[in-house]
């Protein structure tokens, strides 16, 4: 095995071109040893094997710094800078995330797991180096996917400007997490067809040097490319043509579900882990939507870039037509695309990751907020046991959503909740209105009317006396178990409210809590600071009533402890 003999990328520069192409066979049995057991990003790395290869072979990493958009596809980049073991001894896979880790190594700059980055972060590092008089090769990888973003864009304008060594690696793989949209996507085609020769250029329209390389899995060619930019003294564009998921036949004939899957049969792809036909909110919302589509040509589904978690399958795609919007991974516009659909009569439902939404708060806050139009926004996987990578947390929507004046942000308990919340979001014309999934489908058996314009209006559930226990979304349920501890080991007969509004606090049931209550306890699922139970701590201030706020402290907590009571 050629891999036997790299520790570090100095060991790759003194193998032979034979040896180098057996690496790469190396490399994906290594990356395949890995994926099957505990899963991960698949296409991207598969594809990017003989790329991160004559990398390392041409270039001086640590010296020379690579910069890795998104990190879904710096697998094999681990591999060669001395973390193998985390690939091929399962007892290290822990040691190594699935993204770029400064902390990790030295060839690592940054812990990236956001789209459209890369490009950016190289023109600082570039110009970092400009000021301090040095000399080192700052090279961005970015997929085509990241490529729909606006920093992307932001990136490659100011990179032109700077003006200095800047090598710019597009890795055109012809897809995203599903499949690419936009006009850029006509423009890269051209380009392919033509062997990068088509006028319609967008790198050369930004000023940028440009090289097409047809065929990415050409070590011979790929070297020979990198050499002849090596210590450039001006920026530019390598577009290079990959296959998502290379070497892994069925990843690559269905890349959009090998972009990222769970443990899986090397041999038949078949994934190991089976849901089990359980219920989850993405399937069950585009079934609402599609059936809503149907009855109403004004709803329309938008997505950026990730399909699946409003439940959008291809053949959901398929059948919603034009009533189904992806703007690729461009959260920003999304979020100003509804604003303009909702002030033009239509009704747009947004579907993001919880993770995700961050990057728009000025759009949420300008665009939609400040106008008042009646968009929805469906936030899945908040809260703190969703995505637990730290560059994917999922528990700063709150702050984010529910503090910003106009925006009406839900946290629904049960299914039946859940959907009275969005027939009501989508029919009402008043509010921009945000919902928070919840992560696990619980069914009350309750008959819901979809009617929530008394804002903050919040449901007593169950009448007790001395302690409220106030649980929000998820935690609700938590809040039920906490009330018959409370009963059993202290004969308390606690309060349970379902306060269902993120964004603003019921006075009146608050108020009346003081008369016969003496604490009163937040449950949340996401930071304490800046977030529901403050509302609630701040509302009883100047008054003799106790407040006690669970949630999580602010910190980028990857892990949780589980507490038993």
């Amino acid at each position: 095995m050629a891999l036997e003999k790299v520790n570090s990328p100095e060991d790759v520069k003194k193998l032979s071109r034979k040896e180098l192409k057996e690496l790469a066979k190396d490399v994906r049995k290594a990356l395949l040893n890995r994926l099957t057991k505990i899963g991960g990003h698949i296409g991207p790395n598969f594809g990017m094997v003989e790329v991160t290869i004559a990398l390392h072979y041409v270039f001086d990493s640590p010296k020379d710094k690579f910069v890795f958009d998104v990190s879904h596809q710096c697998y094999p980049h681990k591999i060669l800078t001395g973390r193998k073991e985390g690939f091929l001894n399962p007892d290290k896979f822990s040691e190594i995330s699935g993204y770029t880790n400064q902390n990790e190594s030295k060839h690592d700059f940054f812990k990236v797991g956001h789209t459209s980055t890369s490009v950016s972060l190289a023109t600082g590092l570039a110009k970092a180096r400009d000021l301090k008089g040095d000399k080192e090769n700052i090279i961005a990888i970015i997929g085509d996917g990241s490529l729909s973003g606006g920093e992307a864009y932001e990136g490659l304008n100011n990179a032109s400007e700077q003006g200095t060594n800047m090598i710019i690696i597009a890795n055109d793989n012809d897809m995203s997490i599903a499949e690419n949209h936009g006009g850029l996507y006509k423009t890269l085609k051209e380009l392919r067809e033509t062997d990068g020769k088509s006028p319609n250029n967008l790198f050369k329209a930004l000023g940028l040097d440009y090289i097409y390389v047809k065929d990415g899995h050409d070590i011979d060619e790929l070297i020979k490319v990198f050499e002849s930019v090596k210590d450039i003294d001006h920026p530019v564009v390598l577009h290079i043509h990959t296959i998502k998921g290379k070497g892994l036949p069925f990843a690559e004939t269905d890349k959009e579900p090998w972009h990222y899957n769970a443990p899986f049969d090397a041999a038949t792809g078949e994934v190991k882990v089976k849901s089990g036909g359980k219920e989850n909110y993405s399937n069950l919302t585009g079934e609402y939507l599609l059936k809503k589509m149907e009855q109403d040509p004004k709803v329309v589904a938008i997505s950026s870039g990730t399909p699946t978690v409003l439940g959008f399958t291809p053949e959901r795609r398929a059948k919603a037509g034009k009533q189904f919007v992806d703007v690729g991974i461009a959260e920003e516009h999304a979020v100003a695309l509804s604003s303009g659909i909702a002030a033009n009569g239509g009704k747009p439902v947004y579907g993001v990751f919880s993770t995700f939404i961050q990057r728009t708060y000025d759009q949420l806050s300008q665009d939609l907020c400040i106008n008042n139009n009646p968009a929805v926004i469906l936030v899945f996987m908040g809260g703190m046991t969703g995505m637990n990578d730290i560059t994917h947390l999922g528990y700063f929507d709150e702050q984010i959503l529910g503090n910003i004046p106009n925006m009406v942000y839900l946290s629904p308990t049960s299914r039946e909740e859940y959907f009275a919340m969005l027939e009501w979001g989508i029919e009402q014309q008043s509010h921009p209105v945000a919902i928070r999934v919840p992560m696990n489908v619980v069914t009350s058996g309750e008959e819901i009317k979809p009617d929530f314009s008394e804002l903050n209006k919040y449901v007593i559930a169950e009448t007790g006396n001395d302690v409220a226990i106030i649980g929000l979304g998820d935690y609700y349920h938590l809040g039920k178990e906490v009330k018959e501890l409370l009963k059993e080991k202290a004969g308390m007969n606690a309060t349970l409210i379902n306060p269902r509004f993120i964004s603003g606090i019921d006075e009146e049931v608050l108020e009346k809590l003081k008369e016969n209550h003496k604490l009163v306890i937040t449950l949340e699922s996401a930071l304490i600071d800046g977030g529901f139970g403050e509302k609630v701590t701040r509302y009883y201030g100047t008054s003799n009533m106790k407040v006690m706020n669970f949630g999580g402290k602010k910190s980028l907590l990857t892990e949780f402890p589980q507490k038993k009571y």
